[in-house]
């Protein structure tokens, strides 16, 4: 009967300055998670790469589950991202609008433009998109999410054609 207990990893004792130092694992599966950031992208079996588009697209699509986003990217590129979801056969509007990314072999940094709701914390909102973006695209990718910018540049404060209130004079 093999008995099994908990024991920290081995070391070997170090000549220069005796302390112990851990011994060098066994061969990586392509599995295992070393360190922060994500599973292997160079195994033994080949090497996976992973375009920008795709980290892009990730980063996008979890930048819009957080509720206090109410829109992405620059006012002219919203404006012509809305333009175009109303041609004909466009298609769904891009979900990489507003976010940029640097894609290196094992780490990304992104940077994303939002319109906020008006009313909700903007401090709360950058910090949910930044744990969901990094989040997100290290449990899919691999990859080590070492930066999240999150620029505000505008706040929704509802439609400038709403005439609700009425008109002051006739």
């Amino acid at each position: 009967m093999i008995a099994l207990s908990e024991t920290s990893a081995p070391t070997s004792a170090s000549t220069q300055g005796g302390s112990a130092q851990p011994a060098a694992p066994a061969r990586s599966s392509s599995l295992e998670r070393p360190g922060h950031g994500g599973a292997a992208l160079q195994t033994d079996r080949g090497v996976t790469t992973i375009a920008s588009s795709v980290v892009a697209k990730i980063a996008g699509m979890a930048t819009q589950e957080i509720p206090g986003v109410q829109g992405m990217g620059k006012s002219l590129t919203r404006t012509l991202g809305a333009l175009r979801t109303k041609l004909p056969g466009a298609g769904a509007p891009a979900t990489t609008q507003g976010v940029s990314v640097e894609v290196g072999e094992r780490q990304t940094a992104v940077d994303i433009d939002i319109v906020a709701y008006y009313g909700q914390s903007i401090v709360e909102t950058a910090n949910a998109i930044r744990e969901n973006v990094i989040e997100r695209i290290e449990a899919m990718t691999g990859l080590e999410v070492v930066e999240v910018n999150v620029s505000v540049e505008d706040l929704y404060v509802g439609s400038d054609d709403d005439d609700s209130q009425g008109s002051r004079v006739e």
